[in-house]
């Protein structure tokens, strides 16, 4: 009877462990669930995508803050990381100031207008004081987005080794005729115009064609022009006033670069100087010292998809990611505000330390 009982007792332990067990299991996977479900809540009214600010100098635990926006690599849509750090700098009351580190050759027409646009958009409505430090290079697509700035003295640094300038628009266009007649390929592909396939690399453009074309970038160009004019003001009416005679011998606007020196005198930028120095004109701008104020930057959160080069929902939202999006993106006729003849297949990428 002894016996019975002990066995009685075992088979009684086994049990409650059993279901202590599967209630532990089950607690975790409610937990787990319920994360999942507040994460899903918070991301679908998160516009920053998660990024995470991080110090980058001054006093650790002041409060007023200047935020660093990177703008970095070919643009092409204007959304995704620039943005997100536009709408954090927006939502955030402490941040008393910008400095718009760009180190770009620029992009498309739109995606450069788009970025160009919500910095605009984003000093005005802050009523922050902004500033651009220009890294190796801030040429065309670039050089526009640091109009962002908006009038002022001294609001442009650039470093020594800065190259800049790039004032133009390009459609890039190729011909491989030739190439095809070599090996036998035609193209007949059906159309519903003649004009449908312009820019088509398998014929030679028509004279049609080429009016058309330089109507549209004639446009862009204006734009450019106006849009530069409207924040350097010191170009109109000088010996620099290149952006309104375009027969000027000293004509700014030719798609030429520039280095940091020839930027000075044309007065392209206003001084030369590191990131250091945009540091210092912004906190005079904005009334603040090093005691009482630090410098902070944003980088995206770390997630195990993005070290597999996987692409999340937002960023699918934002940007196809997949090399045959990337080839129809890079291949689309469009213009650019880019300082190469070279269509750009990357989009913009934040700073990589």
């Amino acid at each position: 009877m002894a016996d019975s009982a002990n066995k009685t007792i075992i088979v009684t332990e086994k049990r409650s462990r059993f279901w202590s067990r599967i209630g532990w299991i089950g607690f975790l996977v409610c937990l787990a669930l319920l994360i999942a479900q507040s994460d899903a809540r918070k991301s679908y009214f998160d516009r920053t995508g998660g990024i995470q600010e991080r110090f980058f100098s001054g006093e650790t635990n002041a409060n007023n803050k200047i935020a660093v926006i990177h703008v970095s690599g070919a643009i092409l849509t204007g959304s995704g990381f620039v943005k997100q750090q536009i709408d954090r700098i927006r939502q955030d009351e402490n941040i008393k100031g910008v400095i718009l580190r760009i180190n770009s050759p620029g992009g498309t027409i739109s995606g450069s207008h788009y970025l160009y646009h919500h910095l605009s958009e984003l000093r005005k409505a802050r009523n922050l004081p902004m500033v651009v430090s220009m890294g190796g290079v801030a040429a065309s697509g670039g050089y526009y987005i640091a109009m962002a700035v908006g009038p002022g003295e001294n609001l442009i640094y650039a470093e020594p080794t800065t190259t800049t300038g790039s004032i133009g628009v390009i459609i890039p266009n190729y011909n491989i005729t030739g190439l095809l007649d070599k090996f036998g390929v035609k193209d007949e592909s059906i159309k519903s115009h003649p004009l449908k396939d312009m820019l088509s690399m398998t014929r030679p453009m028509t004279d049609e064609e080429k009016l058309i074309l330089q109507d549209y970038v004639d446009e862009s160009f204006r734009r450019f022009k106006r849009v530069i004019l409207a924040t350097r003001p010191q170009l109109k009416g000088t010996a620099a006033d290149s952006l309104q005679d375009p027969q000027s011998e000293k004509d700014l606007a030719t798609g030429q670069i520039f280095t940091a020196d020839q930027a000075m005198q044309s007065q392209l930028i206003d001084q030369i100087g590191f990131v250091e120095d945009a540091v210092a004109r912004i906190r005079e701008l904005a009334g603040l010292t090093d005691r009482n104020s630090k410098v902070v930057e944003y980088r995206r959160p770390f997630s195990l998809s993005g070290m597999l080069g996987v692409a999340s929902a937002p960023d699918r939202i934002e940007h196809d990611s997949r090399p045959q999006a990337e080839f129809w993106n890079a291949t689309a006729p469009q213009a650019y505000y880019i300082s190469t003849t070279i269509p750009p297949l990357m989009s913009s990428l934040p700073l990589a330390k």
